[in-house]
């Protein structure tokens, strides 16, 4: 079967090349899948924007209006670490409805990528650490309230915590938060999740692939979910200028194929989302940001 990809070409909002954000790997992704043939071999679904509904849902209503209408205030646009523009606002919205796309198709299909995604730190009353819509909360919530799922796991293993979800589903047994990131990183006041492991600086592949697969059973026996959001952020590369842990580009495809294999093989959906990357060399960083998608084929 092939591979279910969702993508919008607006995902890459195009900021200066020199930007602190590296938004060119969106675009550069789409390179490094089509010189592996993943592109060719996979069916591609245009991402479309997420209503307001589903968008307040997951936020205050008044953030989702501004976000919308590009006019989000100052100190919170300090808190996300770029104006959201006009582009911003579209971006954010496509990638929102994108990841619930991917949701719906790996609920279909058994798996599903989106080519975006993973705004982790974005919380119900607005966005921070480049992140402006939680885009994995507004699909777990329209998922939800749709009726197509009764119990949701996420396991984020962006090198940074995901507290934007953990804070956005603190009281809500239906959605289970795991969190594996670096302990001394961003945020410096981590939020609660319903599971989290922090790692020292510097933990290489095998230290660090041997807690993912000891806590993977726990999930499944806490959380016994429909379905799987799993936030692959590539930040805990050993080159990675904000990650400071030491994985390699083997250890990230084997993290990859324990989490996939894992929930696969018990006949759990799973819907990858990108999450975090940060390199001022966007080519390279769109290559390991493309390690989702080939192991996620092998699993299609």
């Amino acid at each position: 079967m092939p591979l279910h990809i969702v993508h919008h070409p607006d995902y890459d909002a195009r900021f200066p090349a020199h930007h602190r954000f590296p938004m060119g790997k969106y675009s550069s992704l789409i390179g490094h899948l089509e010189r592996k043939g993943i592109l060719r071999r996979s069916l591609s679904h245009l991402a479309e924007h997420a209503p307001f509904e589903w968008l307040a849902r997951a936020h205050d209503p008044r953030y989702v209006e501004q976000i919308t209408l590009a006019s989000v205030p100052p100190q919170i646009e300090r808190e996300i670490g770029f104006t959201v523009s006009e582009a911003v606002s579209h971006r954010s919205r496509l990638s929102c409805g994108g990841t619930v796309a991917a949701a719906r198709l790996a609920l279909q299909y058994g798996i599903a990528c989106n080519m975006a995604g993973g705004s982790h730190h974005a919380r119900p009353g607005g966005g921070a650490g480049f992140c402006t819509l939680n885009d994995v909360g507004v699909a777990a919530l329209e998922l939800l309230s749709a009726g197509d799922v009764q119990k949701i796991l996420v396991v984020d293993l962006d090198v940074h915590q995901g507290d934007g979800t953990a804070e956005m589903f603190f009281d809500d047994p239906r959605v289970f938060t795991f969190s594996m990131h670096g302990e001394r990183n961003y945020p410096v006041r981590k939020a609660i999740s319903d599971l989290d492991i922090g790692l020292p600086d510097r933990q290489g592949d095998q230290a660090y692939l041997e807690r993912l697969s000891a806590v993977l059973p726990i999930l499944l026996s806490r959380a016994r979910p429909d379905l799987v959001f799993f936030n692959a952020g590539v930040d805990p590369h050993q080159a990675d200028r904000l990650g400071r842990l030491s994985l390699s580009d083997d250890g990230l495809r084997e993290r990859e194929r324990r989490v996939i294999d894992f929930f696969r093989s018990r006949g759990i959906s799973v819907c990858g989302v990108l999450g975090g990357g940060y390199s001022r060399d966007v080519d390279e960083l769109a290559a390991r940001h493309s390690i989702l998608f080939e192991i996620a084929e092998e699993f299609a």
